[in-house]
């Protein structure tokens, strides 16, 4: 219900086979924040409606110690937050084209592992968007045409391709200013 401090937990928890004083005095840290933010957190409505959209977003580069990207990303049921993951990526992207990418293509699969659920409630959700503040990585998951620059990018990733091409996934651009997402990393 808190996903204000998911970074920050979860970057302490890399850490807890092995703690350090620093380690320690981060999570203290966190224990003060939330000693004293206690209103926080999530509220859902009745009167909320059920169209299904997302935020994703990516650092480049932003963990100093081996220089991968975090991807982060938010799923929203209407105006209800139902949904949220920050996690560093499993490779060191080469450009922020490329770790945008795989932030939303990690975004995708939870969306549709969510539309799976709602269809196993009665409920079926189309043309769920994802919303993105990186073109590029737009443009490459609209283009069906394989370039040099991108051949690097490893073929698990190109399955958001497969989505937005069948209709699935609508990717939309939204400014960096209005990046929910952007917490998550």
């Amino acid at each position: 219900s808190r996903p204000d401090i998911l970074f920050s937990v979860c970057l302490c928890a890399r850490f807890q086979s092995n703690p350090k004083q620093s380690h320690l005095f981060a999570v203290k840290h966190i224990f003060k924040y939330l000693a004293y933010t206690p209103t926080l957190g999530l509220w859902y409505s009745r009167d909320s409606n059920f169209d299904l959209h997302s935020y994703s977003d990516a650092d480049f580069g932003g963990y100093k110690v081996d220089r991968k990207s975090t991807s982060g990303s938010c799923q929203y049921l209407g105006s209800m937050l139902v949904s949220w993951f920050s996690k560093k990526q499993n490779s060191v992207a080469l450009s922020t084209t490329e770790a945008e990418y795989i932030a939303v293509g990690s975004c995708c699969a939870q969306i549709l592992w969510q539309k799976q659920q709602l269809v196993d409630y009665g409920t079926c959700v189309k043309d769920v968007s994802i919303k993105c503040d990186n073109t590029s990585s737009i443009c490459l998951a609209k283009n069906p045409v394989h370039h040099s620059r991108t051949k690097h990018i490893d073929i698990r990733y190109h399955f958001l391709r497969e989505h937005v091409e069948s209709g699935d996934i609508v990717l939309e651009y939204i400014p960096t200013e209005k990046q929910v997402a952007d917490i998550f990393t």
